[in-house]
């Protein structure tokens, strides 16, 4: 089987690899706090040093880490994971980043000789950990071809949308979409709760009529039971509505929808809640 490095085993990233160790992958896995990381080893992975270390020899690269910054840190900072990575290495870049940092990386990545996938997901941690996501593939297909293989492990469902850039295109407008439902359900409950009505009998209404959709069910779910579990944090909404926002400016359509649902999530960071699951957008709404 191909040897994998997976960078990055946060809320995404663990769940990814635990699937790959699950269908017997020889797995490395990094992450910059490694103790997230001590679970994925206690199963058989191999916790690498650095990026760099852990591209090392492996046939197939795989990150899921937070932004383009992070991003670019781990495949091209001094420790970085293109430098080690043989010719032929196939390089998947899952994280939700820009189109503009993602062809930047692609060419980088062919001087090195590696072919090049960028390879986001829809899903969330319960889908990461169950191998249910839905990967957004923007490449050649030939090398998507190669690359089926794990990730039909990772996930139910590839769709290969277009040349380099088009996965990370649609995952960011698939966030601000979601970021969009988000911010006005929120607004819409605490406008029930402060008018008095009866969430039981209301909310119904609106789950099971036009506006209903299943983010929106999922979201009130999470809200009426406070669940303290990270699935998606403000901060990374917040950063995916900045990232489609500027390529909307670069083509000519103001996202005026994403900048009113990104002053929801800014409002929460300014209240402490960045590290907190989306639905907390709701409580400075509620003080």
């Amino acid at each position: 089987m191909e040897t994998i490095a997976l960078l990055g085993t946060g809320t995404m990233g663990a769940g990814m690899a635990g699937r790959l160790l699950g269908a017997g992958y020889p797995l490395t896995v990094w992450n910059r706090n490694a103790e997230r990381a001590a679970s994925l080893v206690e199963r058989g992975a191999r916790l690498a040093s650095s990026p760099n270390d852990a591209a090392r020899g492996a046939d197939v690269v795989i990150a899921m880490v937070a932004d383009d910054d992070a991003s670019r840190t781990i495949w091209l900072g001094e420790s970085g994971a293109l430098a080690a990575a043989q010719p032929g290495t196939l390089i998947i870049e899952s994280s939700t980043l820009t189109p503009t940092w993602i062809a930047e990386l692609a060419a980088k990545a062919s001087a090195q000789g590696c072919v090049f996938l960028d390879a986001p997901v829809t899903g969330s941690r319960a889908q990461a950990e169950s191998g249910e996501l839905r990967f957004l593939v923007g490449g050649d297909e030939s090398t998507l071809d190669r690359a089926r293989g794990v990730l039909g492990v990772m996930g139910r469902a590839t769709v290969h949308v277009g040349p380099t850039g088009s996965g990370a295109l649609l995952k960011l407008i698939n966030n601000f979409l979601a970021a969009a439902q988000s911010a006005s359900f929120v607004e819409a409950i605490a406008l029930m709760e402060k008018s008095g009505l009866n969430l039981d009998l209301a909310l119904p209404v609106l789950l099971e009529g036009a506006p209903g959709s299943p983010m929106l069910r999922v979201l009130s779910q999470r809200i009426l039971t406070r669940d303290a579990t990270v699935h998606f944090s403000v901060a990374l909404m917040r950063k995916d509505l900045s990232y489609v926002m500027d390529v909307g400016d670069r083509c000519g359509v103001p996202l005026e929808m994403a900048a009113t649902a990104r002053q929801s999530f800014q409002r929460a960071v300014g209240h402490g809640l960045a590290d907190r699951d989306i639905w907390m957008i709701i409580e400075p709404l509620r003080s």
